[in-house]
């Protein structure tokens, strides 16, 4: 499609891609439901057992009205912005790899088109992690230690692409592995991690929409890190992307203990103060009601 209409082929690509996308979000519209109680494919008895596990996950923790003291407690919410700092110094990782791998991959001699071809199985392997990381992640119902093992698994690949011209072509091909099948475990255990703790619908759009617009300028960062002249090495990308990736490292870390002492502050009573509010705020406290629990 390259000429037509003036714009050359990877433009048409950016426009059919984008234009997909906006076709499916018109037309989810019609078929995504709002509410389980308005989702006409679920019968009576299966409505009904929806809506009791529902109850039954987040017991008190509801916020089913965004009024001006449930808004409040949404923005002074500590955990929100440390959730979008984890987010943003792992997307960095998720967008630079597509700066990168084909210039390696290249350097094992093989055409621009193949190296593209073969970046596949690169990302095959990438998504095995990921489905691996989300069942043990689930089955164990722990988070944290999962993010700093991606953490760690990107690092080595890091270091040895920084470290690149000691170190023969296959192993930088080993490290574009190391580097995407680490960003792959952590990054989504980011968002759901936050949205796990996050008590009330209102409170986990608003801090998802958060963490994921905010975040996702991790993606600028990256856009302006590999500086052209700089290749093959790239020092100054592989260099930020490190640093942003321990940013992320030590913003769980962050999340994880600050988790860990609220629940024992719970767990002592030190939050118990707030069954003396209102009824009508006490019922629309979501995740800082005295009786919920952190998961980390």
């Amino acid at each position: 499609m390259a000429g037509i209409g003036g714009y050359s082929g990877w433009r048409w690509i950016f426009i059919i891609e984008g234009l997909g996308t906006v076709v499916v979000a018109a037309a989810s519209k019609l078929f995504i439901v709002d509410w389980p109680e308005t989702a006409k494919f679920l019968n009576d008895d299966e409505r009904q057992l929806l809506l009791r596990r529902l109850r039954n996950d987040v017991a008190e923790a509801k916020m089913d009205r965004l009024d001006k003291k449930a808004t409040t407690r949404i923005f002074r919410d500590w955990k929100i912005y440390v959730g979008i700092v984890m987010y943003f110094g792992v997307v960095n990782t998720g967008y630079s790899i597509v700066f990168f791998t084909p210039t390696i991959l290249k350097e094992l001699g093989w055409t621009s088109i193949r190296a593209q071809v073969l970046s596949i199985p690169i990302y095959i392997v990438a998504c095995f992690f990921t489905l691996i990381t989300a069942l043990m992640a689930d089955r164990l119902r722990h988070r944290y230690a999962f993010t700093m093992v991606g953490v760690l698994v990107a690092t080595i690949g890091y270091l040895i692409l920084l470290t690149q011209k000691h170190v023969p072509v296959g192993a930088r091909y080993l490290a574009v592995y190391f580097i995407i099948v680490g960003g792959y475990i952590t990054q989504p255990i980011t968002l759901v991690w936050l949205n796990n703790n996050m008590g009330g619908h209102y409170k986990r759009s608003i801090s998802s929409a958060m963490q994921v617009g905010i975040g996702n300028c991790g993606g600028i960062v990256a856009s302006n890190i590999y500086i052209t002249s700089q290749a093959p090495t790239y020092y100054v990308g592989f260099g930020v992307s490190l640093g942003l990736l321990w940013l992320c490292g030590l913003a769980c870390t962050a999340f994880f203990v600050g988790l860990r002492m609220e629940n024992k502050k719970r767990d002592n009573g030190g939050r118990d103060d707030r069954y003396n509010l209102p009824e009508e705020e006490l019922e629309n406290l979501g995740d800082d009601h005295p009786r919920f629990r952190y998961g980390y």
